[in-house]
């Protein structure tokens, strides 16, 4: 059987592509380049499906929720906050999983932060 190597994309509709892009570039550190090509660190990648009617990704009209690996979870919501993002000021602790925060980009995306145990 064939088996996908890993994600290949991920796409967002935005009503201001460019603005969206600057904000995941300016706040979250995101270094794609002009053709949206972004060599992320090695490390695991979660893939999960959610009951239909879960509030996890925040507004239900959100299909799918992108997760982003951090160093340092605490530093990425400071510099999210700085920036004047939506930071929630809840955050979550999984045990042997790690750390978990939330932020919602100006498209209204909730974005989960995930710092690994």
């Amino acid at each position: 059987m064939e088996r996908v190597l890993g994600i290949g994309g991920h796409f967002l509709r935005a009503a201001d592509p460019v603005a969206l892009g600057a904000w995941y570039r300016d706040c979250l550190g995101l270094d794609a380049d002009d053709n949206g090509v972004w060599t992320q660190e090695p490390g695991p990648t979660v893939f999960a499906t959610f009951e239909s009617g879960t509030d996890y990704f925040g507004d239900r009209a959100q299909g799918t929720m992108l997760n982003f690996r951090v160093r340092d979870l605490d530093a990425m919501l400071a510099q999210l906050r700085a920036k004047g993002a939506a930071v929630e000021e809840q955050t979550q602790e999984m045990e042997g999983v790690g750390r978990f925060g939330w932020v919602t980009d100006p498209e209204g995306n909730r974005v989960e932060l995930w710092q690994p145990a």
